[in-house]
């Protein structure tokens, strides 16, 4: 059985949505070494087949990465040949290829993709969809990278959830810019 892994970029505060330049040192510190973190995210993509997003996101997502020819990260390329599946009752047309709208209830629709074969299904951003998932105990393994810095404000990840399983670390490792990545798994 396929899992749900939940990725997400948060503050030393918990703060996971992306205002501000937080989540990018390499925008605010050129020299900023950042492949570690890179080859990181490469085996992440190794091991999901699926992309897992909500409309907004899935949006803000298909307005940038198809545009960007020159990135030698890999991101792009992996984002436009990897299955991706948008939750949303509104979008019927998601103009991006390889994207599949699930428009039906938020259980059944994660539940047939789990039991679907094929590797890991990934989805990061979207946070009221996260939150969704997380509610309905639908979600395997968190990898959370934290980044070093404390911005005050913003939505968390856990904020308001009442119905969060007891987490186990499975790993953490540390990365030369001083980011972590902290992986959790339901106890």
């Amino acid at each position: 059985m396929r899992e749900l892994i939940v990725t997400e970029n948060s503050t030393i505060d918990g703060v996971i949505e992306l205002t501000g330049d937080w989540f990018s040192p390499g925008d605010s510190d050129p020299g900023a070494d950042l492949s570690d973190v890179l080859a990181a995210l490469h085996e992440q993509r190794e091991n999901a087949d699926a992309f897992l997003l909500g409309r907004v996101t899935f949006e803000d997502m298909r307005g940038y990465w198809p545009k960007q020819t020159e990135d030698k990260t890999g991101i792009s390329a992996y984002l436009d040949s990897v299955s991706k599946y948008v939750v949303s009752s509104t979008l019927t047309e998601p103009e991006w290829e390889n994207t599949t709208v699930l428009s039906g209830g938020l259980r059944s629709e994660i539940e047939r993709l789990k039991s679907a074969e094929g590797k890991d299904i990934v989805t990061t951003g979207s946070i009221s969809l996260v939150r969704a998932l997380i509610a309905e105990g639908l979600v395997d393994e968190y990898r959370l990278f934290v980044y070093p810095v404390v911005v005050g404000e913003g939505r968390r990840l856990f904020e308001g959830a009442t119905s969060v399983p007891k987490l186990r670390l499975v790993e953490e490792r540390a990365f030369t810019s001083g980011i972590v990545l902290l992986r959790y798994r339901a106890a």
